[in-house]
């Protein structure tokens, strides 16, 4: 989703929320100056690619602590 930095400044709140579920980019005067995201989604990406691809019904910590177990 793309959005002006003055929508931003009007409706922060709201878009702190949807930031959970997908990136936000932030323009000014039509070119992209900043990248609203999830500081979580970085994680679960490398969990997957460390894990391989872990169920939707485990956590992260009980996939970690498989993982651990089997070594």
């Amino acid at each position: 989703m793309s959005i002006t930095a003055t929508e931003l400044k009007l409706n922060l709140s709201k878009y702190l929320l949807l930031a959970e579920k997908e990136d936000i980019f932030i323009t000014r005067n039509g070119k992209t100056i900043a990248k609203l995201t999830s500081p979580y989604q970085n994680r679960v990406e490398a969990a997957k690619s460390l894990f391989g691809v872990i169920p939707d019904n485990i956590t992260l910590d009980e996939a970690r602590n498989e993982r651990i177990s089997k070594i």
